[in-house]
């Protein structure tokens, strides 16, 4: 919908998020599942950053950026959950302008974060393999803080040009978002303004951002697979490429997700897809995060039970 010239408009003030399009008795499901997904959420990623806070043997760099992607997997799944909670039961399913704003600016602030930080995990995985008597001083204490603050900065960048492009366009009445959070592909869709700039905007730091970490992750994984074939022993081989598999994981998962949620020129045309695809990213993959590195690593399988036998 774009206007005409000197056509009359009134701004919105607020907006209602369709969700799915679904008779009541899905609705209530959905919200029971979304429910269930949402509390093994808050429950894994609080447990995985009390653990590795209270276990000194996990005081170690690989495992600050776990417990700093926990942290992020907890607070943009939060800044989603409880408002598509609470829409599964009310009829009006609205969200104030300024709401919306503000949600936008925190899910695109913790998303982006995380994708830089998943770099940092990459380079930090490197480090450790590929030169290991420098690592201590590659990653120091200071150097950790530093490239978390810099993961922090690079996604409060994006989700400032993000929020002030989207929120800078005009709605002309039409306020049904067909997403169940705001989002841009969905805000786009209902602007009646020219949003060319912004669909190039979207495009275009999207891509530097996945293309950027992709680079780092890639090149990272690339000179860890070198060194790794030079091992002689396989078990050595598959030992140490183990402490890499949880990583693989969840950068697979985040992603493609947002590869084809963001970094597609079509994507802002197919919005059930988008659903789908933003259910895995806002809500599947910050549970799947914990499970995969609680699962998957040893050491913080054995700090778990140390700190549950210490409790008896």
């Amino acid at each position: 919908m774009k206007s005409e010239p000197n056509r009359n408009y009134s701004e919105v003030t607020e907006f209602v998020l369709l969700g799915f399009i679904t008779p009541p008795k899905v609705q209530i499901l959905l919200f029971l599942v979304f429910l269930l997904i949402y509390m093994v959420t808050v429950v894994g990623n609080i447990s995985m950053i009390i653990v590795i806070k209270v276990d000194s043997r996990l005081h170690m760099p690989m495992y600050f950026f776990l417990r700093n992607l926990s942290y992020l997997d907890l607070c943009y799944s939060t800044v989603i959950a409880p408002k598509t909670l609470a829409n599964f039961l009310s009829k009006g399913k609205k969200i104030s302008y300024n709401g919306c704003a503000a949600q936008f600016f925190f899910f695109a602030l913790f998303v982006t974060t995380e994708g830089f930080l998943l770099a940092v995990m990459a380079f930090d995985r490197f480090s450790a393999i590929c030169s290991p008597l420098l690592y201590p001083v590659h990653m120091s204490q200071k150097v950790c803080a530093q490239l978390v603050t810099g993961s922090y900065i690079c996604g409060g960048i994006n989700s400032m040009v993000q929020t002030g492009f989207t929120f800078s366009l005009r709605f002309c009445g039409e306020n049904r978002l067909d997403h169940f959070f705001c989002d841009v592909p969905a805000l786009i869709k209902i602007s009646c303004a020219d949003t060319s700039v912004n669909e190039v905007v979207l495009f275009i730091l999207s891509a530097v951002i996945i293309i950027t970490t992709t680079t780092v992750i890639v090149v990272s994984y690339a000179y860890i697979l070198s060194t790794v074939l030079k091992i002689p022993s396989t078990h050595g081989r598959g030992k140490t490429f183990s402490t890499c598999g949880s990583h693989i994981a969840v950068v697979s998962l985040f992603y493609g997700a947002v590869f084809f949620m963001y970094a597609q020129p079509g994507a802002i045309s197919s919005p059930e897809s988008n659903k789908i695809v933003a259910v895995l990213y806002t809500l599947v993959i910050p549970m799947l995060n914990p499970l995969i590195y609680s699962l998957r690593n040893r050491d913080v399988q054995e700090a778990m039970k140390r700190i549950l036998l210490h409790r008896k």
